[in-house]
């Protein structure tokens, strides 16, 4: 099959691998149709090689169609369209029987200290092959993949891989009273759809920060108030505040993570940590990294007192300088966590009908073929040709 692997810092291809089989009598195969871009494999990307080795498959956002399924399945057939989790998560743990499928006690990483196993992302989470490809092998074949109806597009329902759940989340973990107000920092796939989500939560107000042109055009035509942190700069805070009678506002989603702008020497950090061997690199990262937090301590300033904190974004570095007195001043809630798709499924759902309340259909700005995934890779990270979301088709 063609599948898309990783080979080197900024250095992705598109190759001809062996096809995937089924291993465990609980797997499916399944033929992908779509599967996206996330933001967060521009971390595998630009800063995380020494957690993968050459030839590593990528992608965690696919659907498609069962190929093939192992003789203890019983809830899905073969020729089923079904939509794969990014999170590998078993369903039936004490873990998932909470609703923490990212915490999945049968899937964790446990020589890593790490949550759930995730498709596509690195040995810190398993190392498990990803769905940027033609063929992926799903365990637990009854639990796992979303059953999805034939007839509507993929971009129906491609979502529910990660963008929904994660945005989703976001915005229950922030905990928006109603009527309430919330800001939204980073305006990229996972960020918008939570302004979406927010809004039609019945949020009273959304405000969206980004940089990026298109992104805020695309929130503001939405109904977001949105703010260029380029032009607001440090005024952000006193402008989103006049907003909301002074206080800011009552929960703040921090959906940019690690790549936040604004953080020269953590950049010049991830940049030196990218070039050292793999080694080298994995301990300098588990036991001294340093995020950039621009965001973060933006959030951390923008919500009112007695607010919520939610953080979407990824971090990873071990060594974090976090502003505890201010937090602990303010009285700061804090949530975060991998999105638990499979908790959230039920309630998405019902949104994905004809009238389509979200606007998933639509909401990729890009479609290429699986063949052209290193030129998107490149066109995404920087940012070209209005890209906010792209899906790859085999």
């Amino acid at each position: 099959m063609r599948a898309l692997t990783w080979q080197g810092r900024r250095d992705v291809r598109v190759e001809t691998v062996s096809d995937p089989s089924i291993k465990e009598s609980t797997d499916v195969l399944v033929r992908i149709t779509s599967t996206g871009i996330c933001g967060s494999d521009l971390h595998l990307y630009e800063v995380m090689g020494p957690y993968l080795d050459p030839g590593d498959i990528l992608g965690h956002e696919p659907m498609g169609v069962v190929e093939e399924v192992g003789e203890d399945i019983a809830a899905l057939g073969v020729g089923d369209r079904v939509v794969v989790p990014f999170n590998i998560s078993c369903g039936t743990c004490y873990m998932c029987g909470q609703g923490l499928h990212s915490q999945c006690e049968t899937t964790q990483v446990k020589e890593r200290g790490m949550g759930a196993a995730l498709f596509g992302y690195t040995k810190l989470y398993g190392q498990v092959p990803g769905g940027q490809a033609e063929l992926l092998r799903v365990p637990f074949g009854d639990t796992l993949p979303i059953k999805v109806p034939h007839g509507p597009p993929d971009e129906r329902f491609v979502y529910l891989s990660d963008v929904l759940p994660t945005a989703w989340q976001a915005v229950e973990y922030a905990a928006v009273p109603p009527g309430g107000t919330l800001a939204v920092l980073g305006l990229g796939p996972i960020g918008e759809m939570a302004c979406r989500i927010a809004l039609h939560h019945g949020a009273r107000l959304v405000v969206g920060v980004d940089l990026v042109p298109e992104r805020l055009r695309r929130a503001g035509a939405r109904g977001v108030r949105t703010f260029d942190l380029r032009a607001q700069g440090k005024d952000l805070i006193d402008a989103v505040r006049g907003l909301t009678e002074g206080r800011g506002t009552d929960a703040v989603i921090d959906a940019v993570g690690m790549e936040a702008h604004g953080a020269p020497v953590a950049k010049a950090a991830h940049w030196l940590v990218g070039m050292l061997p793999d080694a080298v690199a994995e301990r300098l990262m588990e036991h001294a990294g340093v995020d950039r937090l621009s965001a973060l301590h933006t959030a951390i300033e923008l919500v009112r007192r007695g607010g919520t904190v939610s953080v979407a974004g990824v971090y990873g570095g071990s060594a974090d300088p976090m502003p505890m007195l201010r937090m602990f001043d303010k009285q700061i809630q804090l949530r975060m966590g991998q999105a638990n798709v499979r908790r959230w499924v039920d309630d998405i759902m019902p949104l994905l009908g004809d009238d389509d309340p979200l606007g998933v259909e639509g909401f990729a700005t890009h479609t290429m073929p699986l063949e052209e995934a290193p030129r998107a890779y490149k066109m995404f990270q920087a940012k070209e040709d209005g890209m906010i979301k792209t899906l790859l088709k085999p």
